[in-house]
């Protein structure tokens, strides 16, 4: 009777291989947290102490001690809320198209490979865009505008992605039980879709709207302001700042009172960027409650 065996020479170089690479992956991930960690030490150590509520209030300043966020901050608050405004009807809806209006043809495969590949290209990228269709063609100066429409650009690839997978998470039982009801299209999409894919949606946009919040490139490439000590009224000519803007014209600075300003700045943004991740997660945890399927 032959022998059927599988040979087992090569299982413990195998095994010795695997042990290995997770030893070095396991290594590589306690010393990124452990930068991080020392990182955050360092800044938390600086700059808590800076953190009041004058430093929310007041205007940026030539005297460190009395240099604050109040202008950036607004800044960023405008720059966040019309980009929320731009992308995600744009991104939602170009999102249903693809996955419940489109033919499945090369065409759409295009434009689906286009998105994926966009939502990696790097935001200065973005912003040399900006500079030349908003700024320049479009004449938005360098408004608060035209850093919206140029974040909008930023984000929109990652709100069409996840609101797409969000979409494709929902159960396909669910059209065909709305369809053999006698429900259109459009009424499937907007009573039994939308709201099931609903805790996706707000998760992707809340993280996308994070990422527009802490970017500065391409604020930088528009030709943003660092120094505003006043709040922009007009969204077309006013000079505008925001806090990435704010923070790494401090760093740049001699001074060591400028460096703690700088620090309290990180600690300002790192608390509205962690509200913001805990938004997301508890608008999902509250609609899949709402949703049985």
């Amino acid at each position: 009777m032959s022998d059927t065996r599988l040979p087992t020479n090569g299982r413990p170089f195998a095994k010795f291989v695997s042990g290995a690479f997770a030893t070095l992956c396991a290594l590589c991930t306690g010393l990124c947290l452990l930068a991080l960690a020392v990182l955050l030490w360092q800044i938390f150590s600086r700059g808590w102490s800076r953190v009041d509520w004058s430093f929310i209030t007041d205007y940026p300043s030539r005297l460190p001690e009395k240099s604050g966020i109040v202008s950036s901050l607004v800044g960023s608050l405008y720059l966040i809320g019309l980009t929320a405004l731009f992308a995600v009807p744009i991104g939602v809806g170009a999102a249903i198209y693809l996955e419940e209006y489109a033919p499945a043809t090369r065409w759409r495969k295009l434009i689906q490979t286009n998105i994926a590949n966009l939502a990696g290209v790097p935001s200065i990228v973005y912003g040399i865009l900006g500079l030349g269709l908003f700024v320049r063609y479009l004449g938005l100066n360098r408004s608060v505008l035209a850093g919206a429409l140029t974040l909008t650009l930023v984000v929109l690839p990652i709100v069409i992605l996840s609101a797409q997978e969000a979409l494709r998470a929902v159960p396909r039982t669910i059209r065909q039980a709305s369809y053999a009801l006698g429900a259109t299209r459009w009424q499937t999409v907007w009573h039994q879709l939308l709201p099931a894919a609903m805790p996706g949606i707000l998760t992707g946009v809340i993280l996308a709207l994070s990422r527009a919040l802490g970017e500065a490139a391409p604020l930088v490439a528009i030709g943003a302001a660092t120094y505003v000590r006043y709040l922009p009224t007009d969204l077309i000519n006013d000079d505008f700042s925001a806090l990435p803007l704010q923070i790494f014209s401090w760093t740049d600075k001699p001074q060591e009172g400028f460096h703690e300003a700088a620090a309290a700045g990180i600690v300002v943004l790192l608390s509205v960027l962690i509200a913001m991740n805990a938004l997301a997660v508890f608008l999902r945890y509250r609609f899949s409650k709402r949703i049985q399927w």
